[in-house]
């Protein structure tokens, strides 16, 4: 037995019964802060998700009597929980490390982003408010009384928003959709019958849980339309272009052969960076993602890639230096001559104190991009960037396209103000998914096909289109040949369709008004430089050279063909079939292709520009891959020579002596008119 210095007496079983709880005490602190080492360093290395269950679990052994510790070990699990979306345990944890102790302003303005999330406006508003006037906000930074302004302004916008709604309708769709996240949809295809996005699904490539998330690491899938329309279940783009790395927050360039994407890889020494990749499409399949230098910077996050629609700029997000502050968007030039260059931030408006995320671009040039740093509804807000002769102009859709959510992500479907986009509004887990929107807009569109006349589609064509309202734009085409471009009312348009190796084609276009969407459809056909091209359509009374009244047609277009092309002389050939002589032929042929050139003249094409030859029978058709598609028994390249026709059945010699009865013309100069007599350039082809 033994005395205490108050006089109370202790045995020996109340000996054992202290000294296990003094050790208990000493075990629980060792626990706890080997705890909060391991969360430290998770923490470092970015990842959030392990490095919250070690703070949890540190904050669970420290007594409630070390306030401060308690407090400092609270805020830690909240930022944790803030950085994954665990919203509702972010509020807690912000609220436990404010009850003891922690004053500071941005902890407070954490909590009222997060309240804002959970639409607890009145709450969040209330503490923006405190924010602002209690003691702490005069030793604030002046980026956290910006934000909080903000939220205090977004608090009470918010429920307006929802009240008055907008035109936008929204539907969740899960035929995309799993117990995981998706997010940053993109429509491809020449059809926008295939949709791009980013899933931390089961199916996802490698095995490993990301510490960042505690899901799989992300990878990109894809969903496509079968026969009717329909959207069908979609798959893990298999190929290298995914690994067990994180994959993400993709975006094609507008002729949809290349792909840039996000990459983000595994390093358990070091802080993982968000880079930006590209991935080119070959054979029907996406190669491995080979990373992209925008900068030297080796410090700052790159990601979520956006091409404008002209191609020539690279939008990204990075939180290197030199921006407005949080991450910021950015761009950088494309160029084909000289590569990527040129890193600028593309300021205010848009750019903001808080974080501007995930631009993309509708075709009509609208930036979309997401903030939390603007006024908002809660989370990420997408807002829409208009550029205009001062820079952009920004406005909010308003609510239901957003939430008090994150909503971010936006992919349109064609010029139609419809599409896709992620959210996780309503999830408990804070896992995005993908909605579909639409806005019943009235949009006037022009689509045009750029193609060989004789052949196939030219995806490397370029279109120029120009307008009276001062529209000057370069339009690229994509894998079919094909452009669409929004136009506007009461506006006359030219849109030159041009190839390399072919003569350009012109058309003319004006829309009036109208009270439904409506497209209007150009065929853009380009003659080639270097082949002979078919002037189609021309008859002529039998034996005779004389043009029948129906060739006129044909022959006015190869006037305004000429006509759009100045600079070009062209040889008029004529052909027959192996019947009658070879003399007779050619004189008949001969007397043809001058009949051409005589009815060109009269349209007013210089004679100089033109020549006429009678070949006869001496130069037989060469079948090209298009004519193969027409008439089945013919293989391509083949010639249509006497013997060859001969060993065809009647019906199949019919055919081929119709083919080289034929009218051509082919390109024999580029430069007529552009030298004077000593050789010097009087004019240049140069397109404006």
């Amino acid at each position: 037995m033994a005395i205490n210095r108050k006089g109370i007496r202790f045995n020996d079983s109340m000996r054992k019964v202290l000294l296990i709880m003094l050790m208990s005490m000493v075990l629980v602190g060792c626990g706890a802060d080997h705890a909060m080492k391991k969360g430290d360093k998770y923490y470092a290395l970015g990842e959030y998700f392990d490095a919250a269950k070690q703070y949890r679990r540190a904050y669970a052994q420290t007594p409630t009597k070390e306030r401060k510790l308690r407090g400092e070990r609270a805020l830690k699990l909240a930022d944790c929980y803030r950085r994954i979306n665990y919203t509702q345990r972010a509020i807690a944890a912000y609220r436990n490390a404010l009850r003891y102790g922690v004053e500071d302003s941005l902890t407070q303005l954490y909590l009222g982003q997060q309240l804002l999330k959970t639409a607890s406006y009145k709450e969040a508003g209330q503490v923006f408010s405190n924010m602002l006037v209690d003691s702490v906000a005069a030793q604030s930074p002046s980026f956290v009384k910006i934000l909080a302004q903000q939220g205090r302004s977004s608090a009470t916008q918010a429920p307006i928003w929802k009240q008055e709604g907008s035109r936008y309708t929204v539907k969740r769709e899960n035929i995309f959709n799993s117990r995981r996240a998706e997010y940053s949809p993109v429509l491809g295809g020449d059809n926008n019958d295939r949709l791009y996005f980013t899933s931390t699904r089961n199916e996802a490539t490698g095995d490993e849980l990301s510490g960042i998330t505690g899901t799989k690491n992300g990878d990109i899938f894809v969903a496509q339309k079968d026969e009717q329309g329909k959207w069908q279940r979609p798959q893990v783009i298999d190929s290298e272009l995914n690994t067990p790395d994180d994959e993400g927050a993709c975006c094609l360039t507008p002729d949809g052969h290349t792909m840039y994407l996000t990459v983000c890889k595994t390093d358990n020494n070091y802080p993982r960076y968000a880079k930006i990749a590209s991935s080119r499409r070959s054979d029907a399949a996406w190669t491995k993602a080979q990373e992209v230098e925008l900068t030297r910077d080796t410090l700052s996050l790159f990601a979520h890639p956006a091409v404008s629609p002209d191609g020539r700029w690279l939008y990204f997000v990075s939180d290197m230096p030199g921006g407005e502050g949080g991450k910021d968007i950015w761009r950088v030039r494309l160029s084909e001559a000289t590569g990527i260059g040129g890193v600028e931030n593309v300021g205010a408006p848009i750019n903001t104190p808080g974080d501007e995320l995930f631009p993309t671009f509708r075709p009509n040039g609208d930036l979309y991009f997401s903030s939390n740093g603007h006024e908002g509804m809660g989370g990420l807000d997408i807002y829409i960037a208009k550029p205009n002769a001062f820079g952009w102009q920004l406005e909010h859709p308003g609510f239901p396209l957003n939430s008090q959510g994150d909503d971010f992500g936006m992919t349109f479907e064609g010029m139609l103000n419809r599409g896709f986009f992620s959210s996780n509004r309503g999830d408990a887990h804070g896992w995005d998914h993908i909605y579909s929107f639409e806005n019943p807009e009235i949009i006037q569109t022009v689509k045009g096909w750029v193609y060989e006349q004789d052949g196939y589609e030219l995806p490397q064509a370029i279109v120029y289109l120009v307008g009276n309202d001062g529209t000057n734009m370069k339009l690229s085409v994509k894998g079919d040949g094909s452009f669409t471009q929004q136009i506007r009312p009461n506006v006359d348009y030219v849109i030159l369709g041009t190839c390399n190796g072919y003569l350009n084609h012109k058309e003319e276009l004006r829309v009036e008004p109208a009270k439904d969407s409506e497209e209007y459809v150009l065929q853009f056909p380009l003659a080639s430089i270097t082949a002979p091209v078919l002037i189609d359509n021309i008859f002529y009374d039998f034996d005779r050279a004389t043009l029948r009244p129906e060739s006129t047609t044909a022959l006015d277009k190869l006037v305004v063909l000429l006509n759009e092309n100045p600079h070009v002389t062209i040889e008029l050939a004529a052909h027959c079939d192996y019947k009658g002589s070879e003399q007779y032929n050619i004189r008949l042929s001969q007397r043809r292709a001058e009949s051409v050139v005589n009815y060109l003249i009269s349209k007013g094409i210089k004679k100089e520009r033109l020549t006429s030859r009678g070949y006869g029978k001496t130069s037989p058709k060469q079948i090209r891959k298009k004519l193969t598609e027409k008439y089945t028994f013919l293989k391509e390249n083949d010639v249509l020579t006497e013997d060859y026709v001969k060993t065809l059945t009647p019906e199949e010699q019919d055919i081929c002596n119709q083919l080289n009865r034929r009218t051509e013309f082919r390109v024999t100069s580029t430069t007529y008119g552009m030298f004077d007599k000593e050789g010097r350039l009087i004019e240049s082809p140069v397109r404006n």
